[in-house]
């Protein structure tokens, strides 16, 4: 099967085994003013106090810590799009503050990964994901992990 990313060129291509030790959100820096920006902006520097320079791309930091987290009961209203006769999945989402970028970064756990188990502060990781599958694509995205102690925490079932 096809691995695409749900957006191109918002993270690195994970290999398809899913560990992979390189795997980083991409972002985006100013030339002049070193403001980093995620999305990556392709036009200009947002920060209203910068005059503007070049953006260059950059990785984001691996780990940061969970600034806020919910979870997600119900399918959400258009003009979200999502197939109706599909049954709804809940699933839990992380707000991650990356200290060196001075930002907080959206994005969904980890499969398994409920709100039990996180707490503000808790260091996480950003890993591959998977979207959605079909018969011909894996549609990629991120996911944050929780790590105890600097490492990731044991599976599910094991």
């Amino acid at each position: 099967m096809r691995r695409t990313p749900v957006v191109d060129g918002w993270f690195s291509q994970a290999c398809p085994e899913g560990a992979d030790p390189d795997f980083r959100l991409l972002g985006t820096r100013c030339t002049a003013c070193a403001a980093v920006f995620f999305p990556p902006e392709e036009s200009f520097c947002r920060n209203p106090a910068c005059a503007g320079g070049g953006l260059v791309r950059v990785p984001l930091s691996k780990r940061g810590r969970v600034w806020s987290y919910t979870d997600s009961r119900y399918r959400p209203p258009a003009p979200y799009l999502s197939d109706p006769a599909a049954e709804w999945e809940p699933y839990t989402l992380v707000a991650v503050e990356l200290a060196a970028e001075r930002m907080v970064v959206l994005g969904q756990a980890a499969p398994g990964v409920g709100v039990e188990a996180l707490e503000v502060g808790m260091e996480v990781e950003v890993v591959p994901g998977v979207l959605h599958e079909d018969k011909d694509t894996v549609w990629t995205t991120w996911h944050w992990r929780p790590l105890y102690g600097g490492v990731p925490a044991p599976e599910a079932g094991s």
